[in-house]
């Protein structure tokens, strides 16, 4: 007949009547029949699958409410996996020709019960023929001895799931078998509910109570639909097995313990199970996390870049620290013949001036009427090596832009992305071997899989939750996760230790009691692509030489650590997002390290990064931002190499660092911070109310042991390698601008180096050095336009002033109270004095460079002695050269100095 002589719904109606093989020829006759068929997939084809005591609801037992994409299809797939049994060796290796004329044998159909043609399982065996078909009649069905299996058979419970029930040990001796539809009980004299060692064996639809599976190589099984109560399945050196939609519950142990390397010896059935594991593949999901706050900000940078002060700076290209006198002369050029050599001292009162909000531009610093004047008497800046930078960090808009490149090249990858680019995680991702375990369900028991001595297994799309642990992989054994639910484990998630490795990618891990995912003793796993959130501990910890490679992650809402390194962990961190934790972002404590590279850390509650204890990471190109308490923090005996970071909008500290630790900052940006750009403390009391370390909070003690003796050299030599050891604190060539506070802020009872940085428009000093007992060298930095001093050095204070740019700050260039040597400075354009010793100070001042444009070059008050000589002073518009009481003219040598004084032609 015409499909177009009946309206289509009609012909819907009447086919929906029909059983399989009908269904089948009327496909054949035609497209337009074919087509009409397949039109049958929310009726038909749905009532035939979900009909079939032989499996259940395609998405069971995770996702029962939710509709397949074709129910025609995923009725498909469970017949065509029902029937891999019957696929046996001599199928396989049967000629196709030959085939066409092969008899096939009958099938019996033999009834096993009380009122079937056998009372009992065994005399049904004894009795069956190969393949033949035997059904349990509704009942209990009990042996008191171990059955056999010696030939191929089928096994299936009539009824529904539950109203047959076998309480018996099979041992299969054949080389395959099917059992359905039936619940498995222990006997009394053993807990092993079914064994093979040499054949294959398919599970659909059963129910296994208080017992355990035995598969061992070269055996190999398939398990579908099934329901595991109290009971596991022990997999031993298994080449390929699958167990899919299956329920475990209520576990003593493991439910599913993988144990010895996949074996070399397949059995026939592998070559089916991989066909029907790439067939039934896991789709990727989309991602649906929350993501980086600042991924959803419009305008998160703006709200960074606040207005602040600029500077106009004038750039050239010479790149001497200190302008001698003939380049002075040169300068100078036809003021020369009215210059004025000598000592010329004035004596005047020191008057007091308002520091200026940091709010205001810098073009605020003189009045309108001063300004032509400062014009005038203006000297540039070419002088110093750093002045060229100063214009960038003066451009809000440059800041933003870079911004931006930031944030778009650390813009969080998918797991498709990471796949292209990582042939080694491609290579695990497609990997078929060991044990396959898909869309199952593990609950309310202690643990979900093990996997030990090489074992290998593949877990996706399953859900882990209410368990002791989900997976523990441990002695060089590997798992391979993707797409798993992993929560609520009253320990870790995920347990990787003794050099197990693995892949462990687009999971959703959270609401742990313990760490998301636990790596230690020398474990080297992939962790990509995951998000592990609101954890009762960290998101992942590293501990005991555990290496890793952890990238592309989402981690978030951990109530400890978002990554917690220690005791010799040694991870590769790149490209994280680690956001809105209730402690740090990242801490590295008790000797840990690890490469820490390209992450945004965001929105934690203690530092961004916190590192202590011998901590030793090296920190680089990470954006540490809108924290609530400081960017990054390094406590007692902290190390590691802190470089190239974009440290913003934090309201604690930029960098807050103890003086008993040893770390290198270099060249990172750190600004927009709401205290201190750096602070250096010497004491914990010093840090007012900063967030405690996080020790004591985990239990390491084995890791703690035995950290000293597994260090792998060729870690110890790619590590060396990456940093320089050093012997001093040392900040160098950083970006230290319009933070809150202090530029930096030294409160120290250790040497300390701050080397060639670019402080500008910090809110107070540019630099504070309030205790420092050892020496604190200050060298060949730039401080420009902060809202009050250029340097402030307290009583008892040891610095060493060398090679500045001192430049147009609210108050004096230099303040200093202690002793040391202020040498082959720039201090040019400051609001107040260019240099001012107070009280005890005891400084050698020489062959600076000074100018202040309404006050004195040079002052000296209190107590102040040291030398003053070869320096250059020029005379502003006050006339002001050097202040010098008469009462302390013994205790201060002043000499040498070249006093230069401007006339207008």
């Amino acid at each position: 007949m015409e499909v177009c002589g009946l309206p289509v719904e009609l012909w819907q109606l009447i086919l929906s009547y029909l059983c399989l093989p009908d269904l089948g020829r009327c496909s054949l006759v035609c497209r337009a029949w074919y087509e009409l068929v397949l039109s049958l997939d929310k009726t038909r084809w749905r009532q035939l699958c979900l009909g079939c005591i032989e499996h259940r609801h395609p998405n069971w037992p995770n996702q029962p409410g939710m509709e397949p994409r074709s129910w025609r299809e995923a009725f498909k797939q469970h017949y065509l996996a029902s029937k891999t049994w019957t696929k046996t060796t001599q199928d396989l290796e049967s000629s196709n020709c030959l085939s066409l004329f092969r008899r096939r044998k009958g099938r019996r159909q033999l009834c096993v019960g009380a009122s079937g043609e056998f009372s009992s399982l065994r005399a049904a065996l004894a009795a069956a023929s190969p393949y033949d078909r035997l059904v349990l009649l509704p009942g209990v069905h009990e042996e008191q001895s171990e059955l056999l299996l010696k030939v191929p058979m089928e096994i299936v419970g009539q009824g529904k799931l539950g109203d047959v029930a076998l309480v018996v040990s099979i041992n299969q001796h054949c080389p395959t078998a099917r059992l359905c539809n039936v619940v498995f009980m222990p006997a009394r004299f053993t807990s092993v509910l079914y064994k093979t060692t040499s054949g294959y064996v398919q599970f659909d639809n059963c129910s296994f109570e208080s017992g355990q599976l035995q598969i061992h190589a070269p055996g190999t099984c398939q398990v579908k639909f099934c329901t595991f109560k109290q009971s596991s399945i022990h997999l031993r050196s298994i080449a390929l097995c699958i167990l899919e939609n299956c329920e475990f519950t209520g576990s003593e142990n493991a439910s599913v313990t993988v144990e010895g390397c996949p074996s070399s010896d397949r059995n026939w059935a592998c070559k089916h199970l991989t066909m029907l594991a790439k067939s039934c593949a896991v789709p990727v999901r989309e991602p649906n996390s929350p993501g980086c706050p600042l991924a959803k900000w419009d305008g998160w940078e703006e709200s960074l870049l606040r207005p602040v002060r600029t500077c106009k700076i004038v750039v050239g290209e010479e790149r001497n620290s200190f302008l001698s006198a003939v380049g002075a002369q040169a300068l100078l050029g036809s003021a020369q013949d009215d210059m004025e050599l000598g000592e010329n001292l004035w004596s005047a009162k020191e008057e007091e001036y308002p520091a200026l909000d940091s709010n205001s531009s810098d073009s605020d610093l003189c009045s309108n009427d001063e300004e032509d004047a400062q014009v005038v008497y203006k000297l540039p800046y070419q002088v110093h090596s750093l002045s060229h930078t100063l214009a960038d960090i003066s451009d809000s808009g440059l800041q933003s832009n870079r911004l931006h490149a930031l944030q778009r090249d650390l813009k969080l990858k998918s797991l498709q992305q990471e796949l292209q680019q990582d042939k080694e995680a491609q290579s695990l991702a497609n990997s078929l071997q060991g044990c396959i375990i898909r869309q199952c369900l593990f609950r309310d028991g202690k643990g979900g899989i093990f996997v030990y001595s090489r074992g290998q297994a593949k877990l996706e799309g399953s859900i882990f939750r209410d368990l002791t642990y989900a997976v523990r992989c441990i002695q060089n054994s590997k798992v391979i996760m993707l797409r798993n639910d992993i929560h609520h484990c009253k320990a870790s998630g995920i347990f990787l230790r003794l050099s197990a490795a693995g892949l462990i990618a687009d999971n959703n891990i959270h609401s742990n009691c313990e760490a998301g995912v636990d790596i230690r003793k020398g474990a080297n796993p992939l962790v990509l692509c995951n998000k592990i959130h609101s954890g009762l501990r960290s998101g992942i910890v590293v501990v005991g030489n555990g290496k890793g490679i952890i990238r592309s992650n989402q981690i978030y809402g951990n109530k400890e650590a978002g990554i917690y390194i220690l005791y010799n962990g040694n991870p590769a961190v790149s490209g994280n997002h680690i956001f809105q934790g209730l402690a740090a972002g990242i801490a590295v404590n008790e000797n840990g390290r690890g490469q820490i590279t390209g992450n945004i850390i965001c929105e934690n509650q203690w530092g961004g990064v916190d590192i202590r204890h011998g901590g030793d990471p090296v920190l680089r190109n990470n954006l540490i931002s809108c924290g609530y308490s400081d960017g990054v923090v390094v406590g007692e005996r902290g190390k590691g190499l802190i470089e190239g970071n974009a440290i913003y909008g934090n309201k604690g500290c930029g960098v807050w660092m103890m003086s008993s630790s040893l770390p290198h900052l270099f060249n990172n940006q750190i600004s927009h911070n709401s205290i201190y750009g750096v602070a250096v403390f010497c004491r914990k009391d010093d840090a007012g109310d900063y967030p405690p370390s996080q020790e004591g909070r985990e239990s390491f003690q084995e890791e703690r042991e035995g950290a000293g003796g597994e260090n792998d050299l060729d870690i110890e030599e790619e590590y060396s390698a990456a940093q320089c050891p050093i012997s001093v604190a040392l900040v160098e060539s950083n970006s230290i601008s319009h933070n809150g506070a202090a530029g930096l802020h030294v409160k120290s009872s250790e040497a300390l180096n701050i080397i060639a940085n670019v402080i500008h428009a910090n809110r107070d000093d540019g630099v504070a050095v309030l205790q420092s007992s050892q020496l604190t060298r200050i060298a060949n930095n730039s401080i420009s336009c902060n809202s009050r001093g250029g340097v402030l050095v307290e009583a008892e204070c040891q610095v060493e002033l060398r090679g500045n740019g001192i430049y147009e700050n609210s108050s004096h260039g230099i303040v200093c109270k202690g002793e040391g040597i202020i040498a082959e400075n720039d201090i040019i354009g400051n609001l107040r004095c260019g240099l001012q010793l107070l009280q005890a100070a005891n400084m050698k001042v020489t062959k600076n460079r000074i100018q202040s444009f309404r006050d004195y070059g040079i002052a000296l008050f209190d107590e102040a002695k040291g030398l003053v000589q070869e320096n250059l002073i020029f005379q502003g518009r006050s006339k002001k050269s050097v202040f010098r009481p008469v009462s302390n003219a013994e205790d201060c040598i002043i000499e040498k100095n070249m006093l230069f004084t401007f006339k207008k032609r």
